[in-house]
């Protein structure tokens, strides 16, 4: 960790470090991770070195009910301090300190659809806002009756990205729908994707490729929607990949949003490609599909949420569905870096 940090301190002092632009801000970032992960170490070394030292009082003077007390409190921090430290280690991935791209797309069903897609946006929105992650609607588009029809969010903080790329994949709700006057259970999906958010100097795109449409916006939000073609919708020609935003009213921001989100499905393509090319070489075929999905959350009968990659399981469908999906997230990596090495 000193051996990062001194290179990232040594890169800042070349005279032309702050003309390099898209890399000076990348070395930045870099820089105030690895600090970050530094000082946690020496905090954590530092708190067991005072434990050990509580301990060796105790032996002392076992029926010192202080020396006690400040034991019980300290232990339960420290563990906790050590859960966090332990998941940042397992985000080794090239992007996983970056910010992420968070989209959520109900499949059929309606109505009942597009509430379960809105139940996911609170979801992920209260997960972020524990974690202290700053969240930014970039688009929005409200259900004909209920829920949403899409939506996508930037969640920005030190390694959203590695946190939530196992959120990826194809969520699926059971419960009896309250859209349905004879109360019938109903089962419901909804996709989430999740991206890095990616500089220019990650993923270059050619003005060339681009196919930009503006149009007006619709959906809430007063006369001004209607009145101006604020709303952005870019096509990617190479790959066929087509983005929109119309959550800003100015058309620069829709623009600048739109670009971002589509930098980040280009380099995911690109991506996914690659590791169809080696699941080909190791004779594995792997399909992200529409059904396959990765996490169940059953209201009745009973209440259970169950990740079927992992096989954990909560009972606190509440507590899950405010956001409280740490330890899905934990088994994941952990799942993830015994499963690939």
């Amino acid at each position: 960790m000193e051996e990062e940090i001194q290179a990232h301190e040594k890169a800042m002092a070349s005279p032309d470090f702050w003309s390099r632009g898209e890399e000076a801000q990348r070395t930045l970032r870099q820089l105030k991770m690895a600090r970050s992960r530094y000082e946690t170490l020496q905090s954590l070394l530092a708190q067991k070195e005072e434990i050990g030292a509580l301990l060796e009082l105790l032996e002392e003077a076992p029926d010192d009910g202080d020396l006690q007390a400040e034991l019980e409190s300290s232990l339960p921090r420290l563990q906790k301090q050590l859960d966090a430290f332990e998941t940042e280690l397992l985000l080794q991935g090239p992007y996983d300190e970056r910010d992420a791209l968070l989209s959520i797309h109900p499949g059929a069903g309606g109505t009942e659809a597009q509430d379960w897609g809105e139940m996911l946006l609170r979801l992920y929105t209260r997960w972020a806002e524990e974690k202290g992650f700053q969240v930014e609607v970039m688009d929005y588009q409200e259900g004909e009756e209920a829920g949403i029809k899409s939506a996508t969010l930037a969640i920005k903080g030190p390694y959203a990205y590695g946190y939530l790329r196992g959120e990826r994949g194809v969520h699926r709700l059971v419960r009896h729908s309250p859209f349905d006057a004879s109360g019938r259970r109903h089962t419901s999906f909804a996709a989430v994707d999740v991206l890095p958010v990616l500089d220019p100097a990650d993923e270059e795109l050619d003005p060339e490729d681009l196919e930009i449409q503006f149009f007006r916006s619709s959906g809430p939000g007063g006369q001004h929607v209607n009145k101006t073609e604020s709303a952005v919708r870019i096509t990617h020609k190479p790959t066929g990949i087509t983005v929109s935003c119309q959550s800003e009213r100015s058309q620069h921001a829709n623009r600048e949003h739109a670009l971002t989100l589509l930098r980040s499905r280009v380099a995911q393509k690109r991506i996914e490609e690659r590791e169809k090319e080696l699941q080909a070489e190791r004779g594995q075929v792997g399909e992200i599909a529409w059904g396959n999905q990765i996490r169940s959350y059953v209201f009745e009968p009973y209440t259970l949420v169950k990740d079927h990659r992992t096989g954990v399981s909560v009972g606190n469908i509440r507590a899950v569905m405010d956001g409280d999906i740490d330890i899905f997230i934990m088994s994941y990596l952990r799942h993830s870096l015994v499963s690939h090495g």
